[in-house]
């Protein structure tokens, strides 16, 4: 099913997505520390800070064995699966910067734990940086430097894991757009980066609070991918779904088990149209779903005729079928049938049709900026922007649907 897709994460708000750390009993503060901790914990950290800045200069460098030989042997296998991935994703920065001071594990003598925040960019030298705060862990013996035991999984609620962290990586990057999936999945990359390139070109569109992104990365994943990247847990509905990673950027992420060869440029649209219109820390009202998906929509349909746009039978089924006829009542639950999920994209993509039809696209842009961005109300955005009630304005848009819903 075309454009059934998702940006809200969880219960339908993605909130600010600052990546973090489980805290599942790794380590405690030693006794008799201050907040800055011991003097010789931050003497400690100080060293365990100057290992991964060795690390970060040979990662840059395209150095390998540099960026290995800050690690015990046991560790280098998954670093060398991330120092591949990270390449292949030409990283241009890598940031560590530690918070607060190490802390001794439990009842292991000898190994610490840090956490890291670890600021990136790919491909664009000059970008503002995502960021990803990671667990680190350290073996420290007598006067020799700190040795890189393990590097955890970012497992924050909702992100969770990037896929650069946990597999291995297959990328071809284009003018606007990066796309990476698994090796298995390679031969999809030329197809999918066309596409990608195309959908940019529209999406850059609706960058309404500033300049689009500088690249859009997107992964497509595959059956084992889609339930581990990013945490996982979607909806069974979802075919795509954005997730803000800081740096005014959101990472696309592909199904490629729900995925039809002709549902793939309505997709690509959808998704890289919330990855240039949200703001970096998403959008943490429910009622304001309508619009959010709805302007994707109207993106994806790229201006098709409202009769042909897809979802219109489930748009009929769903306002024949008890639908309350509030726009702000209309996001799905996550165990929705697919007819209702369908029904509700299509309400969102008619409503903001209509108001498109009646002001135009960069007054709707300008409604979107004030709802979402600003995080004003319906009733004040649409005053300011289009000079008429909200309530007014959603009872037309309502009736439009219904009339073309017949």
């Amino acid at each position: 099913m075309l454009g059934l897709v998702l940006v809200l994460v969880a219960c339908g708000v993605p909130g600010v997505l600052l990546l973090g750390l489980v805290r599942d009993a790794a380590g405690r503060p030693a006794a008799g520390r201050d907040d800055r901790g011991t003097a010789a914990e931050r003497r400690l950290g100080e060293r365990m800070a100057a290992q991964l800045d060795r690390q970060a200069a040979a990662l840059l460098n395209g150095d390998r064995a540099g960026f290995l030989a800050v690690a015990e042997p046991a560790a280098r296998p998954a670093l060398t699966r991330r120092y591949a991935a990270l390449r292949a994703l030409r990283v241009t920065a890598w940031r560590p910067a530690a918070d607060g001071v190490p802390a001794a594990v439990d009842r292991r003598p000898g190994e610490w734990r840090l956490t890291v925040t670890v600021g990136y960019c790919f491909v664009v030298p000059g970008c503002a940086p995502s960021s990803v705060e990671l667990g680190t862990r350290w073996r420290v013996v007598g006067d020799a430097e700190p040795r890189l035991t393990a590097v955890e999984e970012s497992r924050a609620t909702p992100a969770g894991a990037r896929p650069w962290e946990v597999s291995d990586l297959a990328v071809a990057v284009g003018k606007r757009a990066v796309v990476a999936t698994t090796p298995a999945l390679r031969a999809k990359l030329p197809g999918l980066l066309a596409q990608a390139e195309a959908a940019a070109r529209v999406a850059d569109g609706y960058a309404v609070a500033g300049p689009p992104p500088d690249r859009y990365l997107v992964y497509y994943a595959g059956r084992a991918e889609w339930q581990r990247w990013y945490g996982g847990g979607r909806p069974k509905w979802t075919a795509g779904y954005a997730v803000g990673v800081g740096g005014g950027r959101h990472d696309i992420v592909l199904n490629a088990q729900s995925l039809t060869p002709t549902g793939v440029d309505d997709l690509l649209r959808h998704e890289l149209t919330h990855a240039a219109s949200l703001p970096d820390g998403g959008y943490a009202d429910r009622s304001s779903w309508w619009l959010v998906e709805g302007l994707a929509e109207y993106a994806g349909a790229d201006g098709q005729p409202v009769d042909r746009y897809e979802g219109l039978a489930e748009v009929r089924k769903l306002v024949r079928g008890g639908w309350n006829g509030r726009l702000d009542a209309l996001a799905p639950a996550d165990d929705a049938a697919d007819d209702r999920v369908g029904g509700a994209y299509g309400i969102g993509y008619l409503a903001v049709r209509h108001l498109v039809d009646r002001y135009g696209e960069q007054r709707v842009l300008d409604f979107f900026r004030a709802v979402v961005h600003e995080r004003r109300s319906m009733a004040e955005a649409a005053d300011e922007v289009f000079g008429e009630p909200w309530s007014g304005l959603h009872d037309d848009c309502v009736a439009y649907l219904r009339a073309v819903a017949g």
